[in-house]
């Protein structure tokens, strides 16, 4: 038995409370990992609130990220004692997931945590974090250097803009975050913004061509948002688009790409394989300045989890939530 968030189906739809749990038995290539810490995520709040059909299989304990220590291993790759960051795989979706005191997974999935970082700085950083080095990542596979021009980040006040605002600045580059809370400017200024934008500007019908403003951009936004960001691409600018917290649509036009050149490029954190996971942790671990997490960071006990999940939905989450399990852990 052990105690985590569970999500179960109602009469009225879904319910999820901290309660016991009997975790499945631990099979070949997984380990048993005591999770220190775990995180709330947007996936999460969609999952605890039923807004989006998250869940594929009831019941399901939530949480697309954990840090920990295995205690147990069936596989060959992880000992215990071996300190572990996982994000994704369809973990808290298919798989039960980080938002209780242990887990059983595969080792396939999980990370070993280089040096540097902390179990709770791992949360701190946790799936948003590593995403948006995946983006940092994405851009400069395309050619992005610091001397191609000013990077615009949508949805900057939530985690993975704050992040990539925090990256893109230490790599020198000039970064314009836009957000939806002006009242949020200090904040994305303190992770090195050079300017601060109202998410109004990128909202209204888009443009088959705007002017030219950015080299490359990080969205979070999809929809409008994106449409307006690809519109306003300089000449040969790249997009990374992780997200799609203003839609899923995509109201533009092929004009962007064959008169500018411009690339948008996905990035996918659930299933990327590991020797990119590995790449993305390890640069974190060298180039996030660990001492401007603090100012993204808000903890929420595990049994308040559910309570605040909807904060998410409603645009009033700002950074990193993480959410202290087992904290004693490191």
């Amino acid at each position: 038995m052990t105690r985590a968030i569970l999500i179960d189906k109602t009469d009225d739809g879904q319910s999820a409370s901290l309660t016991d749990v009997t975790l499945p038995a631990l099979e070949d290539g997984q380990v048993a990992v005591e999770v220190a810490w775990s995180t709330l995520n947007y996936k999460d709040a969609l999952a605890l609130t039923g807004a989006a059909p998250v869940v594929r299989s009831f019941p399901m304990v939530p949480g697309i990220d954990l840090s920990g220590i295995v205690r147990e291993s069936r596989a060959p790759s992880l000992q215990p004692g071996d300190r572990v960051v996982l994000n994704g795989w369809g973990v808290g979706e298919k798989h039960w997931g980080g938002l209780g005191e242990r887990a059983h997974l595969s080792a396939d999935w999980l990370v070993k945590l280089p040096d540097g970082i902390s179990l709770k700085q791992a949360m701190a950083i946790g799936t948003a974090g590593y995403t948006a080095m995946l983006c940092v990542m994405a851009l400069e596979a395309h050619g992005l250097t610091p001397a191609s021009g000013e990077v615009v980040v949508t949805g900057a006040s939530g985690g993975v803009g704050s992040v990539a605002v925090a990256l893109l600045a230490a790599r020198g580059y000039r970064v314009a975050a836009v957000t939806g809370r002006m009242a949020e400017a200090g904040y994305l200024t303190g992770l090195g913004a050079n300017s601060v934008l109202d998410r109004a500007e990128l909202t209204g019908t888009p443009r088959a061509l705007g002017k030219e403003r950015w080299a490359g951009a990080v969205d979070v936004a999809g929809g409008v948002v994106l449409a307006n960001v690809l519109s306003m691409m300089a000449y040969r600018g790249v997009v990374a688009a992780c997200g799609l917290a203003g839609g899923r649509d995509l109201p533009t036009t092929v004009t962007p790409f064959i008169l500018r050149g411009v690339t948008l490029a996905g990035v996918d954190s659930v299933m990327c394989p590991l020797p990119d996971r590995l790449t993305a942790w390890q640069r974190l671990a060298q180039e996030l300045d660990m001492s401007k997490l603090e100012a993204m960071v808000t903890e929420v006990p595990l049994a308040e989890v559910p309570a605040v999940a909807p904060r998410f939905l409603d645009g009033q989450v700002r950074g990193r939530i993480v959410v202290p399990v087992n904290p004693a852990l490191g």
